[in-house]
């Protein structure tokens, strides 16, 4: 039977009923982790920076009066503008297994983006390529860690159905790091340090992150500026995010390398919270708070921490800073009592950070695609 497909405003409450679409399809799944709704909300409403220079459209697929799917089109001027790529992109996608489900949710978004003036769209963006974005197409035998996405083995199946192809693979890594020995970090620490004697670590804390955030900026618009897919965050974009995850923050896995007169890098590693976040179901205040408090409070540590951005200024690659803020937070890490390590996404082809991951025995253990189709001209009336 055709779907029948809902537009739906990014109201609060159309906003709701589109995250509460993502609950049916993962019914009886032990590894999906809910994301917490009150946090997840944010990212669809106006007060979200990311919508000064961007469009979002939602809508929901209903057969016989039951949610069965749900996509999200996306345009963002600052990407198409950067980039030069007159692309949108689509995100937040969930579906039954149904190719006919799948299809129409698709078929809807590409109308949407050709109005926009789209010639290409790519996706999964959860909105954008500094979000979390890409989809789970290898290592679906463990769950998802904190701020990276999750789906059914058949998604990439529905995907590819709807005439996408691979645009490009985002890398997991993962390690043991109580196997790791600890003299190899002390001696990358020690060589460094003699030969760079101008550079300091310093950790970013909680009542230093409204100034260091600033430095953050800095450094990851210039470190990332030649990536693939990458966008610039605006200042507004780095505050709006460095409020949500300051609740959050482990002091002595966040740091910056500076220099006397600039930052040079900066490290940011957090504990997989989904550890945490997995028996509250997406609410917060719920009977899963109990578990979840130990974690959220710092008195228990989780089993995984996951390194998320790892960036050094284009001038000072190669000299081992890189490996010298690794370092200095796996061991910091080590001593906290985390086990394993994930560090996430690195882009297939980012062979620089690919080799310092390896140096410390990291192995690609999961692998995330973002897919990419171009769009046909409307047909004509």
């Amino acid at each position: 039977m055709q779907p029948k497909i809902i537009p739906l405003a990014r109201s609060a409450r159309d906003v709701q009923r589109f995250l509460q679409a993502a609950y049916p399809i993962y019914e009886g799944d032990p590894r999906w982790v809910a994301p917490l709704l009150m946090d997840q909300r944010q990212v669809f409403l106006d007060g979200n920076p990311f919508f000064a220079h961007a469009q979002m459209q939602l809508w929901l697929a209903e057969q016989q009066g039951r949610v069965v799917g749900r996509i999200a089109g996306i345009y963002d001027r600052n990407y198409v503008e950067f980039q030069r790529d007159p692309a949108a992109f689509w995100g937040f996608f969930e579906c039954v297994n149904d190719p006919e489900v799948s299809r129409a949710l698709f078929d809807t978004v590409f109308a949407w983006a050709r109005q926009q003036g789209a010639q290409r769209i790519l996706g999964p963006m959860n909105p954008s390529t500094n979000d979390e974005c890409g989809l789970l197409v290898q290592g679906f035998d463990r769950p998802p860690v904190f701020m990276m996405t999750y789906n059914p083995p058949y998604y990439p199946q529905l995907v590819e159905q709807a005439g996408f192809t691979k645009a490009k693979d985002l890398l997991a890594f993962f390690f043991d790091l109580a196997n790791t020995p600890m003299e190899r970090f002390e001696r990358i620490a020690s060589k460094f340090e003699k030969r760079e004697p101008e550079m300091r670590l310093r950790p970013i804390r909680k009542k230093t992150l409204a100034e260091d955030i600033r430095k953050v900026t800095e450094v990851y618009n210039e470190a990332w500026e030649a990536n693939w897919g990458f966008v610039p965050m605006t200042p507004e974009e780095i505050q709006f995010m460095a409020k949500r995850l300051k609740p959050l923050l482990y002091e002595g896995l966040a740091y910056l390398m500076e220099t006397p007169d600039e930052t040079v890098g900066f490290l940011l590693a957090s504990p997989d919270y989904n550890e945490a976040f997995l028996p509250l179901r997406g609410r917060l205040l719920s009977t899963g708070l109990i578990k979840a408090l130990p974690y959220l409070l710092h008195w228990k540590t989780t089993d995984i921490v996951r390194v998320i951005t790892l960036g050094v200024k284009k001038k000072f690659r190669g000299r081992g800073v890189e490996a010298a803020m690794l370092c200095h937070g796996l061991r910091t890490g080590f001593r906290a009592g985390f086990r394993h390590v994930e560090a996430s996404w690195v882009l297939e082809d980012n062979e620089a950070v690919k080799r310092v991951i390896e140096l410390f025995g990291g192995q690609v253990y999961k692998v995330y695609r973002v897919y990419e189709r171009n769009l046909e001209p409307s047909p004509l009336p």
